[in-house]
């Protein structure tokens, strides 16, 4: 019954799933706030103008992937296909400009209406970093030195290559632009639709064509590097010695690009080939337009994006995890002992389950089907003595544990 399934592109995160998805999330918060980034979040939905203005009128994101609805209240709404905007609208509406710079983590679900893939779904999940209010390259080299490291921390630093590139400052990026233009204008007829109709409205963005023809005619065309004015040039170079002398390595890429005129100067990926085809696990960028294209007054920012879901592919089951040591009764009149044992290991910072039912052989071979390191028996003879009988899961071996020092005996399994 079609009823009873999930919508197309989006997925249930069952125990061993959310496990990772977990995992990811909480090395990246705690990365994140070694650096001094503050977690928050913006809601859900906003006003459909704000993601339709930011993401660009003609982008494919808002022309065939945003999920939007009229409410109640005749309002416009959007579920946020993306983080950055939705934080540029809290810093202007929350009147944060004095409170610059700021450094933010965000975490959480994301929508887009599009062909599910491995690793890409419909409602995803995603890591966000922003640096709002920094003007200098100090701000590029640490947000993409917090990737690093997250990378680094989850365990898979090794399966990834940093790109980068520099779209130069406005001055730069436009008159590449009219030498682009005036290049793939040669081309027009053979182009794609969606780049022919790219050529008048976004020219930058015809280098993201998946069109094979497309990419044949944009690998000859002039490259941003060599329209950058000095003031790009070094802006750029600052960023590649400060990641060099904190021992980041990176791969410059002429052909990485954003197509939007609110960004600016730096453009990074890091990028892996681990989940198939070649693919983007951090993507991120300068927008120092972005406020003032949205209303607001100027100011500088930075930051990137991450997928979850594919952050967790990526980690398996490297992680470790600690698994419940799980309580025992010995005999049904002894659950009541057993249960206040339990919840006094629990206070006492110890993951401990207990089952609801079964004898004794039951609940210890759930307990091995679980990966539980210890259980903890407590029958009539451990209470008359006082003790506890632990058995270490991996091993077999079994000891009697004072009660008064049971937490300290348990303290190896945490």
């Amino acid at each position: 019954m079609s009823s009873l399934q999930p919508v197309r592109g989006t997925h249930d995160l069952l125990p061993d799933q959310f496990r990772r998805h977990r995992h990811v999330t909480d090395v990246a918060a705690e990365v994140a706030g070694r650096y001094g980034y503050s977690e928050m979040a913006p809601p859900v939905f906003e006003f459909t103008e704000v993601f339709a203005r930011t993401l660009g009128e003609t982008s494919d994101v808002v022309t065939k992937e945003m999920y939007t609805f009229s409410d109640r209240g005749g309002d416009s709404i959007t579920l946020r296909p993306e983080f950055t905007a939705g934080i540029a609208r809290a810093f202007m509406s929350n009147g944060l400009q004095h409170e610059a710079p700021l450094k933010y983590f965000c975490q959480g679900p994301l929508f887009r209406y599009e062909r599910p893939q491995k690793g890409r779904m419909r409602q995803f999940h995603q890591i966000d970093i922003e640096v709002i209010g920094v003007p200098s390259p100090q701000a590029d080299i640490e947000v993409i030195a917090v990737g690093a490291h997250i990378l680094d921390a989850l365990g898979v630093s090794g399966d990834v290559v940093i790109n980068l590139n520099t779209l130069g400052d406005t001055e730069s990026r436009h008159g590449y632009r009219d030498k682009l233009v005036e290049y793939l204008s040669r081309y027009r007829s053979d182009l794609s639709e969606d780049s022919q109709d790219r050529l008048e409205r976004n020219p930058l963005r015809i280098f993201d064509s998946k069109d094979e023809t497309d990419q044949k005619i944009v690998a000859d065309a002039p490259v941003l590097a060599d329209h950058l004015n000095d003031e790009s040039r070094r802006f750029f170079g600052e960023v590649l010695e400060g990641l060099e002398l904190i021992g980041i390595k990176s791969e410059i890429n002429p052909r990485l690009v954003r197509g939007l005129d609110y960004y600016c100067h730096t453009a990074f990926e890091f990028i892996t080939e681990t989940l198939g085809s070649q693919g983007t696990v951090i993507g991120g960028g300068r927008y120092d337009g972005l406020m003032e294209f949205m209303g607001g007054k100027p100011t500088p920012a930075v930051g990137w994006a991450a997928g979850i879901e594919r952050l967790a592919m990526m980690v398996g089951e490297q992680e470790a995890t600690t698994k419940p040591i799980v309580v025992v009764p010995v005999g049904g009149e002894n659950e009541g002992p057993a249960r206040q044992l339990a919840e006094r290991l629990r206070r006492a910072g110890l993951a401990v389950d207990m089952g609801f039912s079964g004898n004794v052989k039951k609940r210890l071979n759930r307990a091995n089907k679980t990966g539980a390191p210890a259980a903890i028996l407590l029958g009539e003879d451990e209470i008359a003595k006082d003790v506890a009988t632990v058995r270490d899961m991996v091993t077999g071996e079994q000891s009697e544990v004072p009660l008064t020092s049971l937490e300290e005996h348990l303290a190896r399994y945490l």
